[in-house]
C-alpha cells in the first residue's frame, strides 16, 4: 500500500474533540476500516467498530491525499456494523 497523506479539516478536528476521538483512532479507521461506504459527492465513509458503536469518518480523497471532512460516533446497528 502506498503512503497517502491524511489531512484533517478544522471541522473534523472540532468533531473529534466533541466525541473524544484521537487522531490515531481516525487514522486507524481509515487504514483498517470494518467497512467503506460510498457517499454523496464522491465522498467515502470509513467505518470502524468500537465498543458498541461505530466511528464514521467522512473523507474526500484523490491520488495523493485523504481529506477528513467530519467524524462522528453512531450506534452500530444503525449502519449494520
Amino acid at each position: 500500500m502506498n503512503y497517502m497523506e491524511i489531512n484533517i479539516t478544522r471541522h473534523a478536528a472540532e468533531r473529534m474533540q466533541q466525541y473524544n476521538v484521537s487522531e490515531d483512532l481516525v487514522k486507524d479507521a481509515i487504514i483498517n476500516p470494518n467497512d467503506i461506504v460510498e457517499s454523496y459527492g464522491g465522498r467515502k465513509v470509513y467505518q470502524k467498530k468500537l465498543n458498541g458503536y461505530v466511528l464514521r469518518v467522512i473523507v474526500e480523497e484523490n491520488k495523493e491525499i485523504k481529506r477528513v471532512v467530519t467524524v462522528y460516533k453512531a450506534r452500530g446497528e444503525r449502519y449494520g456494523i
